[in-house]
């Protein structure tokens, strides 16, 4: 399976056919069993964690279905610290963060704590976290999953625009109308590319 640079790929299947351990191989967060590996033009299959822990905080960006947000800090500060580990100092950070916050339209919420937002909320922020390091691919895990139709709405529309604007998607998703918005759907079956459709 390839993916172009600036392509918006969807990947479907049915549940345990290997959809979510094909985003964890890209991101290097498991191994494969077998073949390798390319990302960005550089082979990750066999590198070590140190390594791969470098490579994802240039490179990748991860959007889960369930957030995963820090509860305990405010929305700014969920942005500002992964830019001060992705190498930005202080200054730089917020002021990324406020970019991106501004960008995906939650600007204002930047002092509330992410326990206090709607769900469509706390998955642009889950996004903004994702694209602090400018990452090269956008690797996104059932984003609309655990949101009603009008939150899946908004971060479908966010993605495109994102997309329009150069960004690497590849976007596991059971749902046939989020896929629809990606340029190819790749259809995964027991572990394997099962078929492939232009969007």
């Amino acid at each position: 399976m390839t993916v172009g640079r600036g392509e918006f790929v969807a990947v479907m299947g049915p549940s345990g056919c290997g959809k979510s351990t094909l985003l964890n191989i890209i991101a290097g967060l498991d191994r494969p069993d077998e073949g390798t590996v390319e990302v960005c033009g550089q082979r990750i299959d066999g590198r070590d964690e140190e390594w791969l822990a470098k490579f994802r905080r240039r490179h990748i960006g991860f959007v889960f279905q369930f957030f995963s947000l820090l509860d305990g800090v405010n929305v700014a500060e969920n942005l500002i610290l992964p830019g001060i580990l992705g190498g930005l100092r202080r200054k730089a950070a917020v002021g990324r963060a406020q970019e991106l916050l501004d960008l995906l339209g939650i600007g204002g919420l930047g002092s509330r704590l992410p326990s206090v937002l709607s769900g469509g909320e706390r998955q642009r922020l889950a996004i903004a976290r994702a694209l602090v390091n400018k990452p090269s691919v956008l690797l996104a895990d059932e984003p609309t999953g655990a949101l009603d139709s009008q939150g899946s709405g908004q971060v479908l529309d966010l993605l495109r625009v994102l997309h329009a604007s150069g960004q690497t998607i590849v976007m596991v998703t059971h749902a046939a109308d989020v896929a629809a918005g990606a340029d190819r759907i790749v259809r995964l079956r027991d572990g394997r590319v099962a078929e492939r459709l232009c969007g």
